[in-house]
């Protein structure tokens, strides 16, 4: 099958083009303004590339006349542009492959649903935390318990970004979402998916650079820490030089879930390719939770909140 992608230069787009060609499917047009693209050679270096959006709509156009219809279009650029960029490709008359998130407000996941019914085509997002091994275990377990047991779950994620962020699209909050759309979206829905839907949903700290708060799940009670501020790792990730540090206790115990990513993108392309994959109901999921974190008053350091929440704060490096 064909493909188009778009946001060619991002950090998540090599994921994609490695799934198209792990898939045995060509890469036929990619585009992004910025040209700093040369792992595309590595996958695919006869894709045509361009850096001005009209010229790519219009290559797309000439090839779909041309009987070289493009089978799917790939949404990698910054999550604002998402909700254009899938529109876009079901108005080509593609189906679409969108990164998470898929888009930043709920209203726009029930708008693209009335497209999907009005072009026929569809609309898939990855959320490969559903496909590894070890979550696909727990889910399993915590399942087949034959009573509502309230499992006790504490979420650390820390992902150490320097200035670079604040200037770029990720930092501004109405572009990215904050820190809880842009890099724990995908930890929101795993959660719902083992644990069951949102009952309570309350924030304890909001800022540019970290997040807490407290998720009352149907089994679960969650204590939730997201940072990107390398002060708030661990002694001992900093003493070894350690950038990221990722944990997910459950009743007391760790889940090791450190390997198993590598593949993850070929599987949910895979899963999508074959008739499955998650769509626009399933996305909705954790966009409509983080919409609510986003929008929430941080209650400050009270009621149940992560011991991490109690870290010091820090100023934004830019002043803002």
């Amino acid at each position: 099958m064909n493909f188009a992608l778009i946001g060619a230069a991002g950090f998540v787009a090599p994921r994609h083009m490695r799934a198209i060609k792990d898939s045995g499917h060509q890469l036929l047009a990619a585009y992004d303004p910025n040209d700093s693209v040369g792992v595309i050679d590595s996958h695919f270096p006869q894709a045509d590339f361009f850096t001005e959006f009209e010229r790519f709509d219009r290559h797309l156009e000439k090839l779909k006349r041309s009987g070289q219809h493009i089978d799917y279009v790939v949404v990698c650029s910054p999550n604002y542009l998402h909700d254009a960029h899938i529109r876009f490709g079901l108005r080509l008359g593609a189906d679409v492959i969108c990164e998470k998130p898929l888009v930043l407000n709920p209203w726009n996941v029930e708008a693209l649903q009335d497209m999907e019914r009005e072009t026929g085509r569809k609309v898939y997002t990855i959320l490969q935390l559903r496909l590894h091994p070890a979550i696909i275990e727990l889910r399993e377990r915590v399942q087949s318990s034959p009573t509502l047991l309230q499992h006790e779950v504490d979420l650390s994620y820390i992902t150490s970004r320097g200035k670079w962020y604040y200037t770029s699209w990720k930092g501004d909050l109405n572009k990215s979402g904050g820190i809880a759309t842009n890099i724990g979206i995908h930890f929101y829905d795993m959660l719902q998916w083992v644990f069951g839907p949102v009952r309570q949903n309350v924030v304890h700290v909001h800022t540019h650079d970290r997040a807490a708060g407290f998720l009352e799940l149907e089994r679960a009670r969650v204590r939730w820490f997201l940072s990107i501020n390398a002060d708030t790792l661990p002694a001992e990730v900093q003493a070894k030089g350690g950038r990221t540090f990722r944990s997910i206790t459950v009743d007391g115990q760790e889940l090791e879930f450190s390997e198993g990513f590598t593949d993850l993108h070929t599987l949910s392309y895979q899963d999508i390719l074959s008739g499955k994959g998650f769509g626009l109901e399933e996305a909705g999921i954790a966009i409509r939770t983080v919409h609510n974190i986003r929008k929430a008053v941080p209650v400050g350091l009270e009621g149940d909140f992560h011991p991490l929440a109690a870290l010091p704060l820090s100023e934004h490096p830019f002043g803002r």
